[in-house]
């Protein structure tokens, strides 16, 4: 073979090339750390880093972020609950010391006034968020809890309740005790004063105690409905007319009386008489049914079909006057916002909350809008807490009862006052002490009556705060059981990280010793073949012949 200077310098370029670009690979290298800058470079490496990378991204992505903000849920949550469950201790420690009997109107008063605002506090608890986001309202974390300020929201609102539900109100009537003073009675001139005696009268009345108070007069449009349970089976049919949608009317329309507590006679006293034995009397102002003695009884034992203790039934009212601190009925209740309107949005019926009419009918026994986060390959964890799990709406209507009950407290309470100031003036034998006397005892008859009313308001306000207690106390526990949980997820994802990130360490990563050697080796090569090659190129076949 013909050897010519041009195939010598060929040759040597191209070796010296090669050494080159070896130099230069190690090189890069060791300035990447990495074993390839190009798939072409390795494609096994390139392929296998593709799926070591996508899953330490999906890892980082449960880890560092879903449960990182899954867990400040649950910690507010968690501190949120643990707030209200201090709440509810303090309203039992101070209805405690309510119920205790030697306590005058002053103490009562600052008790209830405490509780008043422990009531404040328990609702608004509920309106704590996270990141702008409201914790205890399902998929709605952008509406609150309660009305922040007042409002006039039009809602048509379905409460359920059962049979057993219909409870008694104790009410005294203190006939012409009401505002009594020196300045409209004179026992002197009093032609009849064993009236004032006679007129005390205390009575149980069977009374349902709706979520709210203030309700839609009828005046402006109220409708009452008042259903009871009979084919679960058929209630899916929300176009049809009772009894073949699964209801039945309870009470007839024409039985329904709205009455005010500013009308004479005033409700309560209305409800004991015999024309209104078989009616239910609405006072709007408080949000109270009034049930007569026939009604109930028919209720109880005439019914067809028949009831039980367990009968659902579903009283439908309209409100639309909204005070700041009142729960919004879309997290309760099914309602209708606007109802009768083109702009009517039905709440808790279908799942689409805009449809007008809503299908499908759903039942009233609350829909779960749980709130679910990613926190691991095919791993969901629940992080929030409903409001109904937790917050009652008759925790209000407990203190407005407790409220009631003072106010008939203070009435009499002066009304005694002034009775005993009038008889401290008159001495036993003149003229008109006989009356004074007759009227104090009255008073204290009245007294005794509505002090011993409000002791049992104080008992029933421990045992229903108890309840409440019971309800927070689980969710606690249940919200604590989810953080646990996530601990263990985030101690799991923490170790396959590191799992993950070795094995793209490994993949990837070069051992930079070996790279190292291999470097200065090849540099050196490289260096040797320039001192060689260009000593040998100075000679050419001419230097041979």
């Amino acid at each position: 073979m013909r050897m010519t200077n041009k195939i010598m310098q060929n040759n040597s370029l191209y070796n010296i090339n090669n050494n080159k670009q070896l130099v230069n690979k190690l090189s890069t290298m060791m300035s990447t750390n990495k074993k390839i800058t190009r798939p072409s470079d390795d494609p096994v490496i390139a392929v296998r880093a593709l799926r070591l990378r996508s899953d330490v991204a999906q890892i980082t992505q449960y880890d560092e972020k879903n449960a990182e903000d899954a867990k400040s849920w649950l910690k507010v949550t968690g501190d949120a609950l643990n707030t209200t469950t201090e709440v509810l201790r303090k309203m039992v420690e101070l209805a405690g010391r309510g119920a205790e009997k030697d306590l005058g109107y002053d103490n009562l008063e600052i008790i209830v006034t405490q509780l008043k605002s422990l009531r404040d506090e328990y609702y608004g608890t509920g309106n704590v968020d996270f990141a702008g986001r409201y914790i205890f309202t399902g998929f709605r974390t952008n509406s609150t809890l309660t009305y922040t300020d007042n409002a006039k929201d039009d809602f048509r609102i379905c409460e359920k309740m059962n049979i057993s539900d219909i409870g008694t109100l104790n009410y005294t009537s203190i006939g012409d005790l009401k505002g009594i003073s020196k300045e409209n009675y004179d026992p002197k001139t009093d032609p009849n004063p064993g009236e004032v005696e006679n007129n005390i009268n205390n009575a149980n009345i069977y009374r349902m105690m709706l979520a709210y108070d203030d309700l839609k007069s009828l005046a402006d449009g109220q409708e009452l409905k008042i259903e009871y349970v009979t084919d679960p089976s058929k209630l899916q049919d929300v176009n049809a007319a009772p009894p073949n949608n699964g209801l039945t009317t309870l009470v007839a329309p024409a039985d329904i009386v709205y009455m005010s507590t500013t009308d004479v006679p005033n409700p309560y006293e209305a409800i004991q008489q015999p024309g209104n034995a078989g009616k239910a009397i609405l006072v709007k102002e408080t949000g109270e049914l009034l049930i007569g003695n026939d009604l109930y009884d028919k209720i109880k034992n005439n019914m067809t079909p028949p009831v039980t203790e367990d009968t659902q039934i579903r009283v439908t009212y309209e409100k639309n006057s909204w005070k700041t601190g009142d729960m919004r009925p879309q997290h309760y209740f099914e309602c209708t916002k606007n109802p009768d309107t083109t702009d009517a949005i039905n709440y808790n019926w279908s799942l689409d909350e805009t449809t007008n009419p809503p299908t499908p009918y759903i039942s009233l026994d609350g829909e779960r809008q749980d709130i679910e986060y990613d926190v691991g390959y095919n791993q969901k964890i629940l992080v929030n807490t409903m409001a109904g799990d937790v917050f009652s709406t008759n925790m209000d209507r407990v203190i407005d009862d407790l409220e009631q009950a003072l106010s008939k407290l203070k009435e009499i309470n002066t009304a005694k006052t002034n009775m005993d100031l009038i008889k401290k003036e008159i001495k036993e034998g003149e003229a008109g002490y006989d009356n004074i006397v007759k009227t104090c005892e009255a008073a204290d008859k009245a007294f005794a009556f509505i002090r011993e009313n409000m002791q049992k308001q104080f008992e029933h306000l421990i045992s229903q705060v108890e309840g409440f207690q019971a309800d927070a106390n689980v969710a606690v526990t249940d919200n604590g059981t989810r953080a646990d949980r996530l601990d263990l997820i985030m101690n799991r994802l923490t170790t396959q990280k590191t799992t993950f990130q070795t094995l793209q360490s490994e993949n990837e990563d070069i051992d930079v010793t070996e790279v190292m050697v291999q470097l200065t080796s090849m540099d050196n090569s490289y260096n040797s073949a320039l001192m060689a090659t260009g000593k040998i190129m100075k000679n050419s076949l001419m230097n041979y012949i």
